[in-house]
């Protein structure tokens, strides 16, 4: 068991407090460029992993705009039949009317896929971009510094 410490005191020991790097020695330096790289690898997967989180969402959204897209095509198809039907049966002004909603389901369709087709373009490929080119930036940084 620990005795209480008095009020007032940090609890910090003198091994707890980095030194300044001009007054540090050799192994209490490599000892603080190990904690500095692994915090470093750290932070860059958890970046890789937000970026590549974040573009399968933007594949996500465009696969269901390309499923949305086939769905009111398949409507304006459906529509268009109901429209040549109508023609053929009756020579009545409703086979206009569906010939236009035909149109218009099939103009709504293409506008969803190329929305569709956007967000897939953007999303992919799912490879974290960024993050690797920090890592990059980081790995030369450290390189510079070591020539020194």
């Amino acid at each position: 068991m620990t005795s209480p410490r008095p009020h007032g005191t940090s609890g910090a020991t003198s091994a707890d407090v980095a030194p300044l790097p001009e007054n540090a020695s050799t192994g209490q330096l490599i000892g603080q460029l190990t904690e500095q790289i692994s915090r470093l690898v750290r932070d860059e997967a958890r970046l890789a992993q937000a970026e590549v989180t974040q573009k399968a969402k933007k594949l996500g959204v465009g696969a269901g705009l390309f499923g949305g897209a086939g769905l009111v095509a398949f409507f304006g198809v459906a529509a268009l039949i109901t429209a040549a039907i109508l023609a053929l049966a009756l020579v009545l002004p409703a086979w206009l009317a569906a010939l236009i909603v035909g149109v218009v389901l099939l103009a709504v369709a293409g506008v969803l896929a190329l929305m569709g087709k956007k967000d897939v373009q953007q999303g992919s490929p799912p490879v974290p971009t960024e993050a690797i080119a920090g890592v990059k930036t980081d790995i030369a940084t450290v390189k510079e510094s070591a020539q020194r």
